[in-house]
């Protein structure tokens, strides 16, 4: 369908996990992508040549999320190399998972310089360059963390409900310049992370989920996908669950 035909998609943390995925699927439909991650690494190489090989235009940035002067550096890259930015997806992010009473400021902070801090920094420092052009769709990962909370994640819950509020105040600000921003809401993905739980754990897990499974990175790049592209040209500061029915 190339739903992003000729548009330009900056994923950030997309070396691997759901925005890997996000950026193979915005490639599949015709998007040229960006991605940044910490550092270059085999993952970052693969994945360039990965969306090259689908005629698209690919680009990686080592920076560092949570650093406002880097994201800087990455908007000075994009315009040079681009001129143009139509979908932002704001997928960086870490887990520190502690008990509140055994969690360090040093983890709380990790998590939500690297999972809120970011957003900050990408909205801010590309919402010039999509108000120049009166267009933009911009994607933040949330969880259903932000609505539901969960034991051992304070820092994580936090940061994910920040997006959340972040994503509807920012869609009031950006609305009348023809800029949509909205969120998605992973559930419980299969990750090398989440199958490493007991089978006792999983089993805990699935019984939660009405669809009696766990998502994959790409039922969230799908989700992102739509709200990215034109399909949802009339949905702004709106949160997408992709959970199973998780949340209910």
């Amino acid at each position: 369908m190339e739903l992003l035909k000729n548009k330009t998609a900056l994923i950030t943390g997309a070396s691997r996990g759901i925005g890997r995925s996000t950026a193979l699927l915005f490639a599949e439909e015709g998007a040229n992508v960006i991605f940044t991650d910490l550092r270059e690494n085999e993952n970052s190489q693969s994945l360039v040549e990965e969306l090259t090989a689908k005629g698209v235009k690919a680009m990686f940035i080592a920076a560092n999320a949570a650093d406002y002067d880097e994201t800087l550096t990455v908007v000075e890259k994009v315009e040079k190399e681009f001129g143009r930015l139509d979908v932002l997806v704001n997928n960086a992010g870490i887990t520190r998972d502690n008990l509140l009473l055994r969690m360090s400021p040093a983890d709380w902070d990790a998590v939500i310089q690297t999972n809120l801090r970011s957003v900050y920094n990408y909205c801010k420092a590309f919402a010039p360059m999509m108000m120049k052009q009166r267009s933009g769709s911009i994607v933040n990962i949330s969880s259903i963390v932000a609505i539901n909370g969960n034991a051992g994640q304070c820092n994580y819950a936090a940061a994910k409900a920040g997006i959340i509020g972040f994503t509807r105040s920012l869609a009031k600000e950006l609305g009348s310049r023809n800029i949509r921003c909205n969120a998605v809401a992973p559930g419980f993905i299969e990750t090398p992370m989440t199958q490493q739980l007991s089978e006792e754990a999983r089993k805990s897990w699935m019984a939660q989920i009405p669809l009696r499974r766990g998502g994959t990175d790409v039922d969230v790049a799908r989700v992102s996908l739509f709200l990215a592209s034109d399909l949802a040209g009339y949905v702004t500061g709106h949160v997408l669950c992709c959970d199973g029915g998780l949340v209910l």
